[in-house]
């Protein structure tokens, strides 16, 4: 079928093909081949441009390149957390192209000889509303790579601080820094597969300790490959050209760019009716003022680059020893901890994901009920209260002060003090996170003793309970009168004003219970 004669009538339906290049830059002290600083550390986060070089970064004759072994760990710890098989020997390539930013004309790189190879990611299944669903089965992601690599340097198009330039500048900070590249199967189907694999590989490096994993400083960069076999109404399959997209550094960048490719390319091919071959790959940007994809250049095959092994580095051998020393050091991967809490600690999606955001919240909730459960409490309710306390009051202050929440100030045993106030009754859920910000002011204090002090512990007196219930029924006598009728909801107003009348202090369970006793629904 040719241009002049193919319309949309003629396509039967599009399935998309996709694959993912995903560029992390890892969080070593120093860069790649040389110690100079790396600005992917938090240590050197913000440096000023052209400070963090070295005669290695700027290419100056005689300077040679000297392996990061703590880059190489890092990178088969993430190897082994997405099921890579890791290479027994690698080597080191270089990958020659010529750019401002690349002092010595190449990049050192790994080709035919991977650190990381065939390994796999199973994306859990999710519901209507996006959300995880483990008790179904996932999608599986095979990996084909993972190569350890060093990354270029950035071209500047405004002066530090932010103002207007002539031409650009050349910042070098970045020149060297240990970069992990990581290779997917075309195994995506929809933009949201994609993204939720980000957010699993960037969960996942920050847990690791791998990468900061702030996508705005560069952290990690998405590029996805992106095609679709398009099937005719006479049987054929026509597979569109492979655009990939460069540089992608948000979620919804990354959502956005692929959605509209999925869109446009069957429309190209009804214009041009190129279809995938040698030479056929291009690459593009990603245009979010337009949100269209820009032309940017042809794409190179891996003939283009002239790879050749370096003559400056020696190979890289991980023996069996130094394996399986790195595999020990891998803890439980938030994917898991998820599974786990929704599964033992019957929590829900939600709130098993945010609470393996970060790897400290996740170590402080496993603390608390882990600490809670060898006292003999229940796993399932300690976990309730904790995930309550931690997700609802200290995400809240969290928020307030732009940090996570176990930047709040407060103590791990603090947390448990509060959780187990309220395994015991003693406190209510909103003396909880009272508590919780008067910790976080002083993280020596005892939360008993500030339960006591301010006037938050439980009021278990019978007779103050049933004054308060009886004085709440006589003045709104229209609202007990429903509950009678068997209105049980209306029963909250009631509750809700023998709350405030304890100040809070009263338990609210057992309000509710000689509420409805007294009137007839106990």
């Amino acid at each position: 079928m040719t241009t002049s004669t193919c319309t949309p009538a003629d396509i039967d339906r599009v399935e998309p093909v996709i694959g993912m290049e995903i560029h992390v830059e890892l969080a070593t002290r120093t860069k790649m081949f040389t110690r100079a600083p790396s600005p992917a550390h938090p240590a050197y986060d913000g440096a000023a441009p052209n400070t963090l070089i070295d005669p290695v970064v700027l290419a100056l004759p005689g300077a040679l390149p000297v392996m990061n072994r703590a880059a190489v760990e890092m990178s088969v710890m993430v190897g082994l957390a997405l099921g890579c098989s890791i290479a027994p020997v690698s080597r080191w390539d270089r990958k020659s192209y010529f750019y401002p930013d690349l002092p010595k004309a190449y990049q050192i790189s790994q080709y035919d000889l991977p650190l990381c190879f065939d390994g796999e990611v199973v994306l859990p299944a999710t519901d209507e509303q996006g959300r995880p669903d483990f008790d179904r089965e996932g999608r599986r992601i095979g990996i084909l790579r993972a190569h350890l690599e060093e990354d270029a340097g950035k071209l500047l198009h405004e002066a530090p601080g932010g103002g207007p330039i002539e031409g650009s500048i050349v910042d070098l900070n970045r020149a060297g820094t240990p970069l992990l590249e990581i290779v997917t199967q075309p195994d995506f189907r929809t933009s949201a597969e994609c993204v939720a694999f980000s957010r699993i590989l960037r969960n996942t490096c920050r847990f690791l300790g791998a990468s900061e994993g702030i996508m705005q400083k560069g952290h990690m960069r998405f590029e996805p490959n992106i095609n679709c076999r398009i099937h005719l109404r006479d049987g054929r399959v026509i597979p569109t050209p492979i655009v990939e997209v460069k540089n992608l550094n948000s979620f919804r960048a990354l959502a956005d760019a692929i959605d509209y490719e999925l869109a446009a390319q069957p429309g190209r091919w009804l214009e041009d009716g190129r279809e995938m071959g040698p030479g056929a790959k291009s690459t593009r940007g990603w245009d979010p003022d337009r949100g269209i994809t820009v032309l940017q250049r042809e794409k190179e095959d891996a003939h283009d680059y002239r790879y050749f092994p370096d003559p400056d580095l020696p190979q890289v051998r991980v023996d069996h020893a130094w394996l399986e020393s790195i595999r020990k050091a891998i803890p439980e991967l938030p994917l898991e901890r998820a599974k786990r809490y929704v599964g033992g600690l019957e929590l829900s999606s939600i709130e098993a994901g945010a609470l393996t955001e970060e790897r400290e919240v996740c170590l402080l909730f496993d603390h608390v009920v882990d600490t809670l459960a060898s006292e003999g409490l229940g796993r399932i309710t300690v976990a309730r209260h904790a995930a309550n306390l931690i997700l609802q009051s200290g995400q809240k202050r969290a928020n307030e002060r732009g940090v996570i929440v176990t930047d709040l100030g407060f103590s791990q045993e603090q947390v448990v003090g509060i959780v187990r106030l309220r395994e015991e009754g003693a406190v209510s859920a909103g003396a909880m996170d009272e508590l919780l910000g008067l910790c976080a002011l002083d993280a020596s204090a005892d939360p008993r003793e500030l339960a006591a002090s301010q006037g938050l512990m439980v009021v278990r007196d019978e007779g103050r309970l049933e004054a308060w219930c009886d004085e709440v029924i006589a003045e709104q006598p229209a609202i007990a009168e429903q509950v009678r009728g068997g209105k049980l909801p209306a029963a909250g107003r009631l509750i809700g004003a023998v709350m405030q009348r304890s100040g809070g202090s009263a338990d609210a369970k057992a309000v509710r219970e000689m509420l409805l006793r007294k009137l007839g629904q106990g």
